[in-house]
């Protein structure tokens, strides 16, 4: 007798990392190798990417592109099987052992690390922060883009941070005057403080003392009275601790978390590192290079609380190669007193950022697997990895031999059964539609789940004109101790309960089980006086597109793992997420008084839904390609190959039935490609189109010819 094969252990501590420094990147790529089985690890941050400091300057000159110097968290989460949070923290209750969160109720926890670096802005003085690095990067590569003839760079801070950006800013706009403003002098106490001074003379930058008192349009007011001209001034002052650690009731030293040599805080159940630590035992300044090397100690001490093996403790190197960038592609190196400067500094300093950061590159290819040669089971297969989502639904062939075999509705008062979005049950003043969706989970953060499963379930109620009324859950949940259970459960009808609640709609009950992963779904009633169906279309009306459309191909490449080039996965993902957290009930209210059809863009694509309706309405309909709305980044993913798992089949179930263009290019792809969350698809009077689109900020693709059910792509 072939032995089953083992099931994977459940899940019974929360194990929560507070921001996405170096320490906690570094923690999440070693946990991806050697994840510690029973503890579920997430990662809080309020970006999907985090930038690597020691890049920053290089980025500043000029020397790196954007995506070079950033952390994607979203590719680290999957490939550690983490669940990621975008949000802030904004504090800690230790005693409920709570995690407070600026946009979501607040999350439980076993054990707790925070990472989350510092500040580096002015208080009172409106100006940009070196720190956090994102904002930074972005305001500056603005700036340049649009910079002035003989820009004026104001930069308050001389410390070597502030050396380093001055120059890089030098460097990369050549005509600019640029001052370093200090209330001290320079670079005190710096080993290699004369040989930057006559860097900074040698390259024009000019060097003041003062204290800013205040941001003016165009200027700079120092506490003297004296104007510094400025079309930029940043702020690299020192840093400052996030204010909401003053209300953690944690020791802190000048207000950063005071830890021991273990890396503890005076809280057991809570570790920190970086530059919001402060290190009681040993103080070293603020230097990424600390936080690296932390990073191994740090997780083993996780591993250790959580398994109540001893601790270990962090020593710190008494003194580290610091190379300073210069503006142009030279550094200046500094350890044990000695120094010296060149090309082949930066040179150095250049070879070992790119290899830290190729740490958390492309993630290398899985050997295919070894498929028994069973005849079909290769096709089965099929060359993607299954899909979350709609993607993961079955293909439209195979449900419509299903719906041929049911029996028609008996009861007189069943309107309609499979077929149209819903089914409509004929009620008192009006008629009740009636419809369920449930997703296979394509993220593990159980909230968003919940309310994006939510708004997914909703979309056939509103693309029938109908009001949502009630929802049923069904919702399985992987193996978790019962604590995680209760968690787990609470968050994703947290988070769907909200969209049901803000929709109109009560929920009423449901069921749980456990399976092999996280599956939500939903069964949802509605009423209307009388049901938009996907019949009823005319010629000559104008469609309308309320969302763009990619979700399939992005969250397929999501769970890929893949490394675009030039952009940041994280972004795209995070982008896609946003918009399908859009509900469309209003959307729906604006539209079913003047739709002659109407359906949602759900797992067929937009191609197999658009059929749907022209074959419910016995005519054809035109799309413009190019008018076609997408997501950021999806075009550029389909150019990859990236694509769901049920696009093949999507586009099989069209075939012979979509021509005009080459329906291989990554934008024709597109109308095969599965939307979770997808928008709403109107069949409106063309007259009243463009006022209807501006309205919802949606588009206007196409219109409804006469001709047999078809889409001719122009």
């Amino acid at each position: 007798m072939t032995p089953m094969p083992p099931e994977p252990l459940p899940l019974v501590q929360d194990l929560v990392l507070i921001g996405g420094g170096h320490s906690h990147a570094l923690v999440a790529r070693a946990w991806a190798m050697a994840p510690l089985p029973g503890v579920a690890l997430t990662l809080i941050n309020p970006a999907p990417v985090a930038p690597y400091t020691g890049m920053l300057p290089g980025l500043i000159a000029g020397h790196y592109r954007r995506d070079e110097i950033l952390i994607d968290l979203v590719r680290l989460a999957r490939r550690a099987g983490a669940r990621l949070i975008l949000d802030r923290v904004t504090g800690i209750d230790r005693a409920a052992r709570l995690i407070r969160l600026e946009g979501r109720p607040p999350l439980p926890y076993d054990l707790a690390s925070i990472d989350i670096g510092i500040s580096s802005d002015l208080p009172g003085l409106s100006t940009h922060a070196a720190k956090p690095l994102g904002t930074y990067a972005e305001a500056w590569e603005a700036f340049v883009a649009h910079a002035p003839r003989d820009p004026r760079i104001v930069i308050i801070g001389a410390g070597l941070g502030g050396v380093e950006l001055a120059l890089a800013s030098s460097h990369r706009l050549p005509g600019a005057k640029v001052t370093l403003i200090d209330r001290g002098a320079p670079l005190k106490g710096l080993a290699a403080r004369e040989a930057l001074l006559a860097e900074l003379r040698a390259q024009g930058v000019e060097l003041l003392q003062g204290t800013p008192s205040e941001a003016l349009p165009g200027a700079l007011r120092l506490e003297d009275g004296r104007v510094i001209g400025s079309d930029f001034t940043l702020s690299v002052a020192g840093g400052r601790p996030q204010a909401w650690l003053e209300e953690t009731g944690l020791a802190l030293h000048q207000g950063f978390i005071a830890v021991d040599a273990r890396l503890q805080t005076s809280d057991p159940l809570i570790f920190a590192t970086g530059d919001c630590a402060h290190m009681t035992h040993d103080p070293r300044p603020k230097a990424g290079v600390f936080a690296v090397r932390a990073a191994p100690v740090l997780l083993e001490n996780l591993k250790a609380s959580l398994t109540g093996a001893p601790l270990k403790e962090f020593r710190p190197q008494k003194d580290y190669l610091k190379l300073v960038s210069l503006g142009g592609k030279r550094a200046l190196a500094d350890k044990w007193g000695m120094r010296a400067k060149g090309a082949w500094a930066w040179g150095l300093k250049d070879r070992i950022d790119r290899r830290f950061m190729a740490m958390f590159g492309a993630v290398p290819e899985a050997a295919a697997p070894v498929v028994p040669p069973v005849r079909g089971l290769a096709e089965a297969l099929g060359p993607r990895p299954l899909c979350g989502g709609c993607g993961a639904k079955l293909g439209a062939e195979a449900l419509r031999a299903l719906s041929q075999t049911l029996p028609a509705p008996q009861r007189a008062e069943v309107l309609s059964g499979p077929g149209d979005d819903a089914a409509v049950v004929k009620v008192v003043g009006g008629v009740q539609v009636l419809t369920t969706d449930h997703l296979r989970a394509f993220c593990l953060d159980p909230r968003l789940m919940g309310r994006l499963v939510a708004i997914h379930a909703l979309g056939d109620v509103w693309a029938m004109g109908a009001t949502p009324q009630v929802a049923l859950a069904q919702v399985i949940l992987p193996r978790l101790s019962e604590t995680l259970q209760a968690r787990r459960l609470s968050e994703v009808m947290g988070g769907a309960a909200e969209v049901f609640a803000s929709a109109g709609a009560d929920v009423v009950g449901g069921h749980t089980s456990q399976g092999s992963e996280l599956t939500v779904g939903f069964t949802v009633t509605g009423l209307a006086m009388r049901a938009t169906g996907k019949g009823g279309a005319r010629e000559g009306d104008a469609l309308i597109l309320t969302k763009p459309l990619g979700s399939g191909t992005i969250l397929a490449a999501e769970m890929a793992m893949l490394a675009p080039k030039g952009v940041m996965l994280g972004e795209i993902v995070a982008t896609c997420w946003e918009a399908m957290g859009q509900a469309q009930g209003a959307a729906s209210a604006v539209l079913a008084p003047h739709a002659h059809a109407m359906t949602d863009v759900t797992g067929f694509g937009l191609a197999g839904h658009l059929l749907e309706m022209l074959e419910a309405s016995g005519l054809a309909a035109r799309l413009d390609l190019g008018a076609l709305p997408l997501m950021a980044g999806a075009e550029a993913l389909a150019a990859m190959g990236a694509g769901s798992s049920l696009e093949p089949a999507n586009r099989a179930a069209v075939l012979g039935r979509v021509r005009g263009a080459d329906l291989t290019s990554p934008r024709a792809r597109l109308i095969f490609d599965p939307q979770t969350c997808g928008g709403l698809l109107a069949s409106v009077p063309a007259s009243l189109a463009p006022g209807l689109a501006e309205a919802l900020g949606a588009w206007v693709i196409g219109e409804v010819v006469a001709g047999e059910p078809g889409i001719v792509l122009v």
